[in-house]
């Protein structure tokens, strides 16, 4: 398990030695936590690292960084580090997805591979308004999605506390623009919900422009939260992909 980095990288389960890392990118609205049930079932074959935006749970105090390359400028200079000892793959749910793209552009090497899950290509055009829209309209969409417990929704200290930092992740990935430039090099395994109301199976498929490596795309049943209800599917696909198998007869 990795040493936790300032305030960055959170390691919540011991895995053997040497053996690969991956680094998670929650959500928009998203935290380090979120990645806790990953980490516990994967955490006999890989090394399981969350990344923890600034402005939630024990980071409330700082501001959210607001611009999505910012962001991702900072964490991939803590992300390097992680490359050193180990093999490291990315993975990235929705917002985490482009920012793990952009990470991965400026790591300096190449994954092992990296995730994308829930979230349409980079190079993918759409107009996004909801960061735009005043809290009534912006919150019903939050509810709609799911990401955040009801619970603290329905608490108005509660959400005073979080809807700053929801609304700067959604001006974070709603603000954003890719900039073109060279692809990865590493293999891209793209994952998505059937009935996901933020993007269309072909939007995912797309991801395959963005790498000169092997491109492989699931389709799983649900929508845009499809990772929590198909944990086990999306860790099984995970393993195979960075878990050696035993050769046969070995």
């Amino acid at each position: 398990m990795v040493e936790e980095d300032g305030l960055w990288l959170r390691g919540y389960h011991p895995a053997p030695e040497g053996a690969p890392r991956l680094l998670c990118f929650p959500h928009g609205g998203g935290s380090a936590s979120s990645y806790f049930p990953f980490s516990a079932a994967l955490s006999s074959s890989l090394d399981v690292v969350a990344v923890q935006y600034p402005g939630r749970q024990d980071r409330l105090r700082e501001p959210v960084i607001e611009d999505l390359i910012t962001l991702a400028e900072l964490i991939a200079g803590h992300a390097r580090d992680l490359a050193e000892d180990r093999p490291l793959a990315l993975f990235g749910h929705s917002m985490g997805a482009v920012v793990a793209f952009e990470v991965a552009r400026r790591l300096g090497v190449a994954p092992l591979a990296f995730f994308v899950s829930g979230r349409r290509a980079p190079s993918t055009e759409r107009t996004e308004l909801v960061h735009r829209m005043g809290d009534e309209g912006f919150l019903a969409e939050v509810r709609r999605l799911g990401a955040t417990d009801p619970r603290v929704l329905d608490n108005p200290r509660l959400l005073g506390a979080v809807l700053p930092m929801l609304r700067g992740d959604y001006n974070a990935i709603g603000d954003y623009r890719y900039r073109p430039g060279p692809p990865l090099t590493c293999p891209v395994i793209a994952l998505t919900g059937d009935a996901d109301p933020l993007t269309t199976v072909e939007e995912v498929r797309r991801w395959r422009d963005h790498t000169t490596g092997e491109f492989a795309l699931h389709v799983l049943p649900g929508e845009h939260f499809f990772v929590h209800e198909h944990r086990a599917e999306v860790v099984a696909i995970i393993r195979d992909r960075l878990v050696p198998h035993p050769q046969d007869g070995s």
